[in-house]
């Protein structure tokens, strides 16, 4: 039984017309807002980008352009404006730079300790006047932690006080009493999600890194390499066998090792991958007199399909679902077998429902 009355269609396209006036209000003010921003979005990134240790920590290959600082970001804001920092934290954590969220009332009854003089502080407050915050950049300060500040007021306290003030404007909230943080809050997640991209940007944070940082779930996943993947390498978990030996030499020679995909990579006199003999050709051939003395180049598949070790999952995922196929060759540059990823590793990492 529904816990209110049903709607009737005038009410709810009179509701559905709020909404998208909401929407289109707040598009309207990030429109604005990205055509008046000035410069100061631009040393913001550059601060954070060098207090932060440059690509150091957030690119698995790091490089000579590296910075010098160690530091961090420290998120900080009251009300909305603190669980909005809280998501702008979260995204530059995500995205290899180190950040936390720091709540202005319990910094300064002892938590100030998580600050180091080699962090950037990060101030949200569309007034620019909040008591709890003027009250830790005070603080902040004294300790000489630069301060990069996102308002609608340049001119308020917090803004006279920061190192770089990155101003919003008057910004008319979507709100019906025009009282509600709607648009403001809109628009400093933007300004924020900007600050964490273009420092993402100077860092080079690349796919890699990304997998890195996000090792589980679906963007994980998706971004996961076909080395990470395979369950089976040469020659700790399988092996190749040259394609001039008989099937009984070959299977015999799987068995030795103690641990077998379903299937035998085979290889040519220079090592390269010239076929593969899964456990579904060995049952085909079953009725073949005299199998087992068979050379196996008769009853391999020649020029099988294979994927290289630095390609993602997903790409031998989509070869496997397309050729209808269980086991993959994985090959190195010179089309010399290191594996085999078999659909049984790609259940296991959830890539296949």
């Amino acid at each position: 039984m529904p816990l209110t009355a049903p709607q009737t269609d005038a009410a709810v396209d009179h509701l559905l017309a709020d909404a998208r006036q909401v929407i289109a209000a707040e598009a309207t003010a990030l429109t604005q807002l990205a055509e008046r921003l000035a410069p100061a979005i631009g040393q913001a990134m550059q601060l954070i980008y060098a207090r932060t240790g440059g690509e150091r920590n957030g690119s698995a290959a790091g490089g000579a352009n590296a910075g010098a600082g160690g530091g961090g970001v420290v998120v900080s804001g009251i009300g909305k404006s603190g669980l909005t920092g809280q998501r702008i934290s979260a995204s530059f954590s995500s995205t290899g730079t180190p950040s936390h969220f720091l709540h202005p009332v319990e910094a300064v009854h002892g938590d100030l300790g998580r600050v180091r003089r080699d962090d950037v502080m990060l101030l949200l407050s569309n007034s620019g006047g909040s008591d709890e915050l003027i009250r830790l950049a005070d603080v902040l300060k004294r300790m000489a932690v630069p301060m990069i500040l996102i308002t609608g007021q340049a001119g308020s306290p917090l803004g006279k006080i920061a190192d770089i003030c990155i101003s919003m404007g008057d910004i008319e909230e979507a709100c019906p009493l025009r009282l509600a943080p709607t648009t403001s809050l809109a628009a400093m997640s933007a300004l924020g999600d900007a600050l964490v991209l273009g420092v993402m940007s100077l860092r080079k944070f690349s796919r890699e890194d990304f997998a890195l940082f996000h090792p589980a779930g679906n963007l994980g996943r998706k971004l996961l390499k076909v080395g990470q993947a395979m369950g089976f390498r040469v020659p700790e978990t399988c092996d190749v066998v040259p394609d001039t030996c008989t099937v009984q030499a070959a299977l015999e020679r799987e068995k030795a090792i103690g641990r077998r995909p379903g299937a035998i990579v085979l290889v040519n006199d220079a090592g390269t991958l010239s076929g593969i003999f899964t456990d579904g050709d060995l049952r085909r051939q079953l009725g073949r007199p005299g199998l087992l003395n068979t050379p196996i180049s008769q009853v391999m598949t020649t020029n099988p399909k294979r994927i290289a070790e630095d390609a993602l999952a997903s790409e031998a995922m989509a070869i496997m679902n397309s050729h209808r196929i269980d086991e993959l060759p994985v090959v190195d540059a010179a089309n010399r077998p290191v594996g085999i990823v078999d659909v049984q590793d790609l259940l296991r990492l959830r890539m296949i429902e």
